[in-house]
């Protein structure tokens, strides 16, 4: 019979060899010791157990960040959307803020003069490089008619041109056919302002022995009543004799800039009112005036009134 054959009784016997030594060990143990055979099963479970416990915790950490940064996603979409509504309110505000100091300063000096001005707001410009024009939102209805002036508390707009039942189409000081008679407030020389461009006038007609110098502020005449007298143009920025010729040649950089205006006042009746009297004494009125216009180096004294040409109509 082969030996390797497999056998009951070997394995028995086989079994009965090695357990004998292993119970006489244990027998011999300290009662408070573990068996021996625990150990490599308690090493075993301790392995599994750990490294269980290191996963776990592992995939609770990537589960919890994860989480969170859903979590601070949600956070800073709802920041950004606050933010962004809270920037339109803030906008709106300042608008408001705006509007009200802009509101206020007419208020102020519709109070300070005695014209009868009606309040407009503007609601269309002209997109013409030719021509330089306003709309606004009053008409016949209100009692507009052609010619009138239009101004801010700073100076002089320009002049109704077309009427409409609810509106109204201003031509500006800028635009080249635009005629406002004026005079230098310091020599009272008159001449006539008309647009070159979209930012700067002319001031013509200007007799040649005329004494104007860059410098000199620009007022309106008052003539036939559209503007009150002395209401501020601009001011004069060159000014050039030509060779031949009995006339004057000058630039005048407007106070009001049309193409930032979103407010105006059209003079009903100026009430025959002489600016001219005011500046320096009232709170209100064009700001970019002094007391006194003052005189430049090197020219003589001022003309008298009674020297004034006769003001050329629009």
């Amino acid at each position: 019979m082969n030996f390797f054959a497999f056998d009951i009784r070997k394995a028995l016997i086989i079994v009965i060899v090695i357990a004998l030594p292993l119970l006489s060990i244990n027998m011999k143990r300290n009662p408070d010791e573990d068996p021996w055979y625990k150990k490599p099963f308690s090493a075993a479970v301790s392995l599994i157990q750990g490294g269980y416990s290191t996963f776990t915790s592992g995939v609770r950490g990537t589960t919890s960040l994860y989480l969170k940064l859903i979590g601070i996603k949600k956070a800073n979409l709802a920041l950004q959307k606050e933010n962004e509504e809270l920037r339109a309110q803030l906008g709106a505000l300042t608008e408001l803020k705006l509007e009200n100091e802009r509101l206020t300063k007419l208020l102020d000096f519709k109070r300070s003069t005695s014209m009868e001005l009606l309040a407009a707001k503007v609601i269309a410009r002209d997109l013409s490089l030719d021509h330089a024009s306003i709309r606004i939102n009053r008409g016949t209805r209100h009692g507009l008619k052609k010619l009138q002036g239009v101004i801010t508390v700073e100076g002089v707009v320009g002049y109704v041109w077309k009427t409409e039942t609810d509106s109204s189409q201003v031509v500006v000081l800028t635009d080249r056919s635009a005629a406002i008679d004026a005079l230098v407030q310091r020599t009272r020389a008159r001449g006539l302002v008309s647009g070159k461009n979209l930012t700067t006038c002319r001031l013509r007609y200007l007799e040649r022995a005329d004494d104007v110098a860059p410098g000199d502020m620009i007022v309106t005449s008052g003539l036939n009543g559209y503007f009150p007298k002395g209401f501020p143009i601009g001011k004069l920025t060159s000014v050039r004799k030509t060779d031949f010729g009995i006339s004057q040649e000058a630039e005048l950089q407007p106070v009001v800039n049309p193409a930032n205006l979103e407010e105006v006042f059209v003079v009903l009746n100026s009430g025959q009112e002489d600016f001219s009297d005011r500046f320096g004494s009232s709170d209100f009125g064009p700001p970019l005036l002094s007391k006194a216009n003052p005189l430049p180096e090197g020219n003589g004294e001022a003309k008298p009134e009674s020297q004034d040409k006769p003001g050329e109509g629009r």
